[in-house]
């Protein structure tokens, strides 16, 4: 036997919410985070399924030259900068933020990533630009760095395995972001 509302109950699907989201008819951003991966997707509702008409993953940011973590706040603006420009090139002018449960920093980066691309989406929250550019993970490598050695190798080791210095993520950020079209 089928049991209604499943998924309201296994606390996966908020259906009052989903509702009011598709009763304003406009595409949606959904963002959802993974351990290592941000996962932005532009989703327009159809009867027969939801149609995805862009999305953009932080593993894809490696054709950038992305070589930081996948999963965190940078990322997710990335992500959310690149997916904002597929949707662009779809003709999607606006659309609206559908975080399912997860409400975080990273969200609210991925949104905001998504905006500065060209798209119209109500952002009710302000991230901090500087945990945006990643000034926190930066600050972090050179305290670290300067206190204890062994420490920063082993709290960076598969940055520094991968040639990237932690102490210059800002920097490494900023070029991603001009890779990616963002200004």
């Amino acid at each position: 036997m089928r049991v209604p509302f499943r998924r309201r109950r296994e606390g996966r699907t908020n259906y009052k919410k989903r509702l009011k989201l598709l009763l304003s008819k406009k595409p949606r951003l959904v963002v959802r985070r993974k351990n290592n991966q941000i996962i932005c997707q532009v989703v327009e509702y159809h009867e027969d399924g939801d149609k995805v008409l862009a999305s953009a993953t932080s593993l894809e940011l490696k054709k950038f030259g992305w070589k930081a973590h996948g999963g965190n706040v940078p990322a997710a603006y990335l992500t959310g900068l690149l997916c904002g420009k597929r949707a662009l090139e779809k003709g999607v002018k606006e659309a609206v933020l559908d975080a399912g449960l997860s409400f975080g920093e990273s969200t609210f980066a991925a949104a905001k990533g998504f905006v500065d691309s060209g798209v119209n989406l109500p952002l009710g929250k302000e991230v901090q630009e500087r945990r945006i550019q990643g000034y926190h993970i930066e600050d972090y490598a050179k305290e670290l760095k300067s206190k204890d050695e062994k420490k920063f190798e082993r709290q960076f080791s598969k940055y520094l395995e991968k040639g990237f210095d932690p102490t210059k993520f800002v920097e490494h950020f900023n070029d991603v972001k001009s890779k990616i079209g963002g200004n």
